[in-house]
């Protein structure tokens, strides 16, 4: 299978070795378990798998993918109503996981890693749908973004180039396995290079420590926190480099790394559509806060302003930042209007967020169009899904859901809310049951009215003051 490559290579060596908390899986081991989850799975076309941080999650997106499906990771905490839209809208007809007792609306498969199968199965064609991954929008429920095996192999290939990253590389990281930081970026793309992968099970500073690696992964909220440990941040110092990703790194946390581990991260640009189109380099000692680098290879962008025209590259000119290559989805799930405005007939992909280029071609991004996306330890959380579960609740009349700042998680989800005879954390507790745990409101705010234009449409930049 192409996009396993490295680990074909690695199975005759000591590389490649994948270890996820204290269970450790030889590349023969994960691909002898895979083999038993690809003999299940032939002949669906789209399995869903409840994607915990373990090695069984590993085997069954591994295994899945050797059987010719089309993967759904579906979020461990995903609340009843999240996880049966994920696999309706999906078509799952088989949910893989780890825990045999999980309940859900389709049959479910345990994952057993003392099976083995040494079975060979057809070689996916590259345009075959390899994951449908689900990521929210400013409104309505998640939408499925699909993503080929070309597009996977296209990504991953250009991150190695861009750092340097070659089979000698222990990669650490405790990022979930719902995502394309953790699952994409931090799984396969090992698997892809043939390198070591250590997951600490969570994203614990002392474990990062521990574990030894030369390349670390993180987003702003774990790096603060390894931050906070400054005997941890130390032992970072022997490391080849540390990446963050997922939301904007603070030019404090940016000084603070560079001071305890003696590395400048690199920052880059990405989206669950788009995988990372934008990075700094490996080999640019010099990269800057701020700046999340130049188009990785395969990858055009540009930034265009409200005519459609390109904007100066001045570092100060904004507009929206649009971008195109062989790493971009193929369209949302069923949904070809919303593909339709999203991705146009030439392949680009107008992101919705706002950038400046620098005269040398360097990439910042100032902020969303819309500030209803909330990015919160890593996190993209669409307001409106939010909103939505908030006003589900009987005691609500009125909703509104906007990030507000926070130190440790960059944006907190803070909810206005206009309700009769309830507690905040009645409704924090309301939302945790009803969507995943992470997009539960940090802050509920009771106020007697919100602030709306003469059309009725809630003016939420009024909401913080």
């Amino acid at each position: 299978m192409r996009l396993l490559a490295g680990m074909a290579r690695s199975t005759a060596t000591a590389g490649g070795t994948v270890r996820i908390g204290s269970v450790s899986l030889s590349p023969e081991q994960l691909l002898a378990g895979a083999g038993a989850v690809a003999d299940d799975v032939r002949g669906e076309p789209v399995v869903a798998v409840h994607a915990t941080a373990s090695a069984e999650t590993v085997v069954a997106i591994v295994g899945a993918m050797l059987g010719g499906a089309a993967v759904v990771p579906v979020p461990p905490d995903s609340g009843p109503r999240e996880r049966a839209h994920i696999l309706r809208d999906s078509g799952a007809t088989l949910l893989l996981a780890a825990d045999s007792d999980l309940a859900a609306e389709i049959r479910v498969q345990p994952v057993d890693l003392r099976r083995r199968s040494d079975n060979r199965h057809p070689e996916p064609e590259p345009g075959q749908t390899a994951l449908i991954m689900y990521t929210s929008g400013t409104t309505g429920a998640p939408k499925g973004a699909v993503l080929s095996h070309r597009a996977l192999e296209a990504g991953i290939d250009a991150l190695a180039d861009a750092w340097a990253w070659h089979p000698d590389d222990v990669l650490v990281h405790g990022l979930p396995l719902f995502h394309v930081h953790g699952l994409v970026l931090g799984v396969l793309g090992a698997l892809r290079v043939g390198c070591r992968l250590h997951h600490t099970g969570r994203p614990d500073p002392e474990a990062y420590a521990a574990a030894a690696g030369t390349l670390y992964f993180g987003v702003p909220t774990v790096w603060s926190r390894v931050c906070a440990q400054p005997a941890a941040a130390e032992r970072l110092r022997a490391a080849r480099l540390l990446v963050s990703g997922s939301a904007a790194l603070p030019t404090p946390l940016f000084a603070r790394m560079h001071e305890l581990t003696g590395h400048r991260p690199v920052e880059r640009y990405g989206m669950t559509e788009t995988l990372i189109t934008l990075s700094n380099r490996a080999d640019d000692p010099g990269r800057a806060s701020g700046l999340v680098g130049t188009p990785v290879a395969g990858v055009e962008a540009r930034v265009v302003g409200e005519d459609g025209a390109p904007v100066p590259a001045d570092g100060e000119s904004i507009g929206e930042l649009w971008v195109r290559g062989p790493m971009l989805f193929d369209g949302y799930l069923g949904l070809p209007e919303v593909t339709a405005r999203s991705l146009d007939a030439e392949g680009w992909f107008r992101t919705g967020d706002i950038a400046a280029t620098t005269p040398g071609g360097a990439y910042r991004i100032v902020g969303r169009r819309s500030i209803d996306m909330i990015k919160s330890g890593g996190y993209r959380i669409g307001a409106g899904e939010v909103e939505d579960a908030l006003l589900a609740h009987p005691a609500v009349r009125e909703a509104a859901v906007i990030g507000t700042p926070d130190d440790d998680l960059g944006q907190q989800v803070t909810a206005f809310v206009v309700a009769d005879a309830v507690t905040a954390g009645d409704l924090v507790d309301f939302v945790a049951r009803t969507l995943s745990a992470h997009k539960r409101p940090r802050q509920v705010r009771f106020v007697d009215a919100l602030p709306r234009n003469a059309m009725g449409k809630v003016q939420k930049h009024l909401l913080t003051s």
